[in-house]
């Protein structure tokens, strides 16, 4: 079985070496700018830094895709159109688009230019996205995190378009990336400003032994000494319900297919993602490390997860949990 390419996650350029140094086939980036999904303040890429990691990475083989997957903003239009051209004449290998105006442009301005459909374009069908594959030329399409192996399966079967799934990372419980809940706490947009919770809104509070965080106001969660605490973000935060103080929407849990690489193989999905732009440089060498061995080995009949491959994913899990999600789901 052919591998899928191992695709991982560049929110700098000491990321991307990383990535590049540790076996990644492909680093996804975005620019300093609202056009980008982690557009937050101290990651992303200028367009000398962009030069540079383009020109490393295809040294070294490797490919860099340029994620535009944010929607284009009424009076700002240009500013997408320009990225578009910025990533083409950068010679990205592809651009990660979701907006269906931006993937006409880029089309018609960049008939060259290798399209991808974005997670944030929620195609969770064959249908979807064979109907972008015939107006617009795509090539590869980001499944949303909310399908069962088996309907990823049958998605693939019935398109020619290359598939790619996350294998690694943060989940969401809404409609990945535009979560009215922090829409709604903030009045600012996931989608455009960068992160579920912008840092300006975000709050910290000791008292005593308590630890208190707070999104706008809004208490969010409290930890107690020693308990780890993450960013707070409102569906992983604990409230209380009918007496009751636990994880209400999501616990805070990574998603990890280790145990599922083999059935992703026979499967014959193009690419497997990680995500995590908004993290370290340490976390993605350690993911892209510990992905790329998996990986490699998953083809193998005596495949077996590695319990060191999975010390070192949880050690940068959230929560140091980690989840399988929708990919199984005994209850079906």
């Amino acid at each position: 079985m052919a591998l899928p390419e191992l695709v991982c996650p560049a929110g700098s350029l000491a990321a991307l070496e990383q990535a590049i140094e540790h076996g990644a086939d492909a680093v996804y980036v975005g620019f300093k700018d609202p056009t980008n999904a982690r557009n937050f303040a101290g990651l992303n890429f200028t367009d000398a830094q962009l030069a540079r990691g383009i020109a490393l990475a295809h040294r070294m083989g490797r490919k860099v895709l340029i994620a535009i997957n944010t929607y284009m903003q009424a009076g700002r239009v240009p500013q997408w159109y320009a990225a578009v051209d910025r990533a083409a004449d950068a010679g990205a290998d592809a651009v990660i688009l979701a907006d269906m105006g931006l993937l006409a442009y880029a089309q018609r301005r960049h008939p060259q230019l290798r399209l991808h459909l974005s997670v944030q374009g929620s195609a969770t069908n064959a249908e979807a996205i064979n109907l972008a594959h015939q107006h617009f030329g795509i090539q590869r399409v980001v499944l949303p995190r909310v399908l069962t192996l088996a309907q990823v399966a049958q998605v693939a079967q019935n398109t020619p378009v290359e598939i790619e799934v996350f294998g690694f990372g943060s989940l969401c419980v809404m409609a990945e990336g535009r979560c009215a809940l922090s829409s709604y706490a903030t009045g600012e947009s996931p989608n455009t400003h960068g992160v579920c919770s912008p840092a300006s809104h975000v709050q910290w509070l000791q008292q005593q032994d308590v630890l208190s965080a707070r999104l706008n106001q809004i208490l969010i969660d409290r930890f107690a000494p020693g308990e780890a605490a993450g960013y707070p973000t409102l569906c992983k935060g604990r409230f209380e319900v009918g007496g009751s103080i636990y994880y209400a929407l999501e616990e805070p849990t990574s998603l990890n297919t280790l145990s599922v690489l083999p059935e992703l193989l026979r499967i014959g999905v193009a690419a497997i993602k990680v995500e995590g732009r908004q993290r370290s440089p340490v976390y993605t060498a350690q993911v892209t490390r510990v992905l790329r061995a998996a990986l490699d080995a998953a083809g193998r009949d005596d495949y077996a997860v590695d319990p060191a491959w999975m010390a070192q994913l949880t050690a940068v899990s959230e929560g140091n949990q980690e989840t399988l999600g929708a990919y199984h789901r005994p209850w079906r």
